[in-house]
């Protein structure tokens, strides 16, 4: 038999769980699908999250976790494999559920530069943004691994947290800057290294250089680099929401509540958005579950004679 909840949510990330969070409040019957691949995994904490800041994102998901289920809200550990237009939601474990709405939060995930030491150290001192981690590693030796011209951004960004940074070019050509770019990087202070590089070398766990094709080494005690962000938006192709493309991906249109082009479907979190934080999913999931809530309530007025 299949199961019937008003709203279920796909994915237990910060805006999964926001939204499953007010519409438990709201009394809706409510079941958060979570497969556990939460994107921050690799961070040690999270900043910038007022009143949460340098909690470990493993324990805000925890806590998470226990207020939903204060509010009879569903969830479980499992993975949706399909979902159907009139919202019958299948299970990798063979479960079938079905819902009157759905909240896709199934963020993104995040692919690294092949280059040795990178995913090894990611999350510790190979690191990607600067509000997220800028404070921690603030004034120490900062390296900018290239990976598109885009990346000239995040080495004049993390010029705001140290003064000693260098701009590895890497696969990135030295015709590929712009003036404004030349002319930004002196003006930071920030050293232009030219050249692929070979490995991150890492001494007694610890970041310690950056080591060139050519074999020069240069001495680094933190690397930022952009990872290239994978939306795991299949649910909504699947269901025919209409995307489209950024400098970040290809992403789903959506209005400022979530919802996508598909009427009763919204994003919310990563999967609608590369720089979405943890702050702004869990607004985003808050926001989404509230206008849910509404709609539903309106809908079932309307249907009553």
């Amino acid at each position: 038999m299949t199961e019937n909840y008003e709203v279920i949510v796909i994915g237990g990330g910060a805006a999964g769980l926001s939204a499953a969070l007010v519409l438990g409040r709201a009394r809706r019957r409510t079941l958060v699908v979570d497969a556990g691949e939460p994107r921050n995994a690799p961070a040690a904490h999270m900043q910038g999250y007022l009143s949460r800041d340098g909690m470990p994102p493993a324990e805000f998901l925890a806590i998470g976790r226990e207020e939903i289920a204060r509010y009879g809200v569903d969830l479980v550990e499992d993975r949706v494999v399909d979902v159907t237009e009139g919202f019958a939601v299948t299970l990798a474990s063979g479960r079938t559920v079905h819902a009157r709405r759905l909240v896709i939060a199934t963020g993104l995930r995040d692919e690294l530069p092949a280059v040795p030491g990178v995913a090894e150290r990611f999350g510790r001192d190979v690191l990607h943004c600067p509000y997220c981690h800028g404070w921690e590693v603030r004034d120490r030796a900062f390296g900018v691994l290239a990976t598109t011209p885009m990346s000239v951004h995040q080495a004049l960004m993390v010029s705001q947290w140290s003064k000693d940074v260098t701009l590895f070019l890497h696969t990135v050509g030295e015709e590929q800057l712009s003036a404004d770019d030349t002319r930004r990087l002196a003006a930071a202070g920030v050293k232009v290294v030219p050249g692929e590089v070979a490995e991150l070398v890492v001494e007694e766990d610890r970041l310690s250089a950056v080591r060139l094709l050519d074999g020069s080494m240069h001495a680094r005690e933190v690397v930022f680099t952009a990872p290239r962000a994978i939306p795991q938006t299949d649910l909504l192709e699947r269901l025919g929401a209409e995307m489209q493309e950024t400098p970040f991906g290809s992403y789903p249109v959506v209005d400022p509540t979530g919802l996508t082009t598909v009427p009763g479907v919204w994003a919310v979190g990563n999967v609608m958005g590369f720089a979405e934080q943890v702050v702004n999913a869990a607004a985003g999931g808050y926001r989404a579950g509230a206008f849910i809530n509404g709609e539903l309530l309106m809908t079932d007025l309307d249907a009553t004679p």
